[in-house]
């Protein structure tokens, strides 16, 4: 397990050779200001939660049942208010949270740290053991944003008519648009797959790691980690190919990948 976690900051500065110290200042700067853009994403989430010029709507009609209708509107007004809400809360939480994930990995590989001993991150804005807000809603059928879905239907055609260049820049876009949201895991796999098919297989690798670390448990997951074990061949980087392709049946025994990552592994002469 140790080997492979060593493997993520390997695909994020594939191909860059020895950091010199002017590189690593540069790094170390970089994670600096996308923690700063947290910060700032924060201040705005606390802005939505504040009260904005009190209870909107008033409860009208003469008689007591139209008074009783004027309040079951205004309670459904507010339940569906409060659901879209929390629905955004949980996103921005998802995303910020795997995103600090993310800046923990690379504070400790630049700083020497032992990669193997980080923990599990916890949410934004919760602790060990207290409960997160959950979902009205499966995750699969969390309400989209307007456009998020007939952006993601736009570059998956760009990708199926072999528009590979555009493609890679839409699916790019979606990702920074709608961090977080239902169809992101698939909007950076299949940004992998656009780099691939322009054999940019530096950008793949990372873009299929994006995939995987969004959701290890989502439905692309097994095929994310397969794509990014082969991506690391394709790169000449044999050794950490091989650990993350044993890593596809370690984590996903029942996954249909297994077979190729096991074929893929013979095919490399992995021991």
């Amino acid at each position: 397990m140790r080997r492979f976690l060593t493997i993520i900051p390997l695909v994020l500065y594939v191909g860059a050779g020895p950091l010199q110290a002017q590189d690593r200042a540069q790094t170390l700067a970089d994670i600096r200001q996308e923690l700063q853009v947290l910060k700032v994403e924060m201040v705005r989430l606390k802005r939505e939660l504040s009260t904005t010029g009190g209870a909107q709507g008033t409860i009208g009609g003469s008689s007591t049942l139209e008074r009783l209708d004027s309040m079951e509107y205004l309670l459904q007004n507010l339940t569906s208010k409060t659901e879209r809400l929390e629905n955004h809360i949980n996103r921005v939480v998802k995303d910020g949270t795997n995103r600090i994930g993310d800046l923990e990995f690379r504070l400790v590989e630049l700083e020497g740290g032992d990669l193997g001993a980080i923990g599990e991150t916890l949410p934004l804005g919760g602790e060990s053991g207290a409960s997160v807000a959950v979902p009205t809603q499966p995750e699969n059928e969390t309400q989209m944003a307007i456009g998020e879905q007939s952006d993601f239907t736009r570059a998956q055609e760009a990708l199926a008519q072999g528009r590979f260049r555009s493609a890679a820049d839409q699916f790019a876009t979606y990702t920074q648009t709608y961090p977080g949201g239902p169809l992101s895991q698939d909007a950076h796999f299949l940004r992998g797959e656009a780099y691939a098919g322009l054999g940019d297989m530096q950008n793949a690798a990372r873009a299929y790691l994006a995939s995987f670390s969004s959701d290890q448990h989502g439905a692309r997951a097994p095929e994310a980690l397969f794509k990014l074990g082969t991506s690391l061949g394709a790169l000449g980087q044999n050794n950490e190919a091989c650990v993350t392709l044993g890593e596809v049946e370690v984590r996903y025994p029942a996954s249909g990948v297994v077979l190729q990552a096991r074929s893929a592994m013979r095919n490399m002469s992995c021991p």
